[in-house]
């Protein structure tokens, strides 16, 4: 009985070590540090091979998985179960594209998602972010590199007709406590190209849990387009929470807001860090959404992009980091 015992924990220990040895050989994701002196942010870099995120929804640049501002951090893993491949095992202000010819495209045939490539349609009946969709073609990506800052470019063409030139740059303004996102989308193809693009944002203030502790304020009043979450409250221009969520997560629709960039303004304050974060576009909003776990909070805004043949789109994001009194 020993012996056997003995073989027992032997054959654990071995098990161990191996598994061990194989997630220390496991290459890290390849990424940059960027600082300005006031801020300092850690981006994950986009590869098909080892890039953190491998997902089909959320364009694959600018993942964010560490901000500080004066001890702060904004940005985390807010999910339990990570794989490179996961719809959304991401983090920070990432954005989904809504998809380019997926109604037109038969079982079998693809479509487009801007940031991502060219995905094969199965056989469903509509799309859904969640389905692990076959990358048929990445397109071509490339990089430079700052102290401050990082610009990505991703290219596509494709068959379909759709082409483009996407570029994003995420950089700290000097001498301010500043992240700002540009985006540039030329359309390099024959067909137009007609999107919604919207930050998700995940929010992971001092990785405190969702809770009454935060307010997600906005310049309108907001008028919510489903049922009211018994978690959350709406009052006038502000989200509060009744109390902290219970390992649910929960969506809300919302509308009230104008034709203008002026409502493109959120602010995500905690009372209990201190901490706080406004964010702003210079292109209005198209709709909106709120969608929150009990690990992260996630204003989502959405912009419509267009951009006909020959021609580019272009949009930026603001985020300006404080402290409360």
């Amino acid at each position: 009985m020993t012996r056997q015992r003995t073989l027992q924990t032997t054959l654990i220990c071995f098990v161990s070590l191996f598994v061990h040895q194989t997630l220390s050989a496991q290459p890290a994701p390849p990424q940059a540090a960027i600082g300005n002196g006031i801020v300092d942010a850690t981006i994950y870099l986009p590869d098909g091979e080892t890039g953190y995120y491998r997902g089909k929804r959320f364009d694959w640049s600018g993942v964010i998985p560490k901000l500080t501002y004066k001890g702060h951090n904004y940005f985390g893993k807010w999910f339990s179960r990570y794989e490179p491949t996961g719809n959304d095992a991401i983090t920070g202000p990432v954005e989904e594209f809504t998809t380019l010819g997926y109604d037109d495209a038969k079982v079998g045939e693809t479509f487009i998602k801007i940031g991502v490539g060219v995905l094969r349609k199965p056989d469903e009946p509509r799309y859904n972010f969640t389905t692990p969709y076959e990358l048929v073609n990445a397109g071509q990506r490339s990089l430079k590199k700052k102290a401050d800052q990082v610009a990505f470019t991703h290219t596509l063409t494709d068959a379909s007709g759709y082409a483009y030139a996407y570029q994003k740059t995420v950089r700290l303004t000097p001498g301010k406590p500043q992240l700002v996102i540009e985006h540039r989308l030329k359309n390099t193809g024959t067909r137009t190209i007609e999107s919604n693009v919207y930050d998700h944002n995940f929010l992971m203030i001092d990785e405190q849990p969702s809770g009454p502790d935060f307010t997600v304020t906005f310049p309108f009043t907001l008028v919510p387009t489903d049922s009211l979450p018994n978690a959350l409250d709406v009052q006038d221009k502000r989200i509060t929470y009744r109390r902290l969520l219970n390992r649910e997560s929960v969506y809300m629709g919302l509308k009230g807001f104008g034709t203008t960039a002026d409502d493109y303004d959120i602010r995500v304050e905690n009372q209990k860090t201190k901490a706080g974060v406004r964010i702003r576009s210079n292109r209005p909003l198209s709709k909106l959404a709120f969608w929150t776990s009990p690990t992260n909070l996630s204003p989502e805004p959405f912009i419509a992009v267009r951009a006909e043949p020959g021609k580019e789109f272009t949009w930026t994001l603001t985020y300006d980091f404080y402290t409360l009194p």
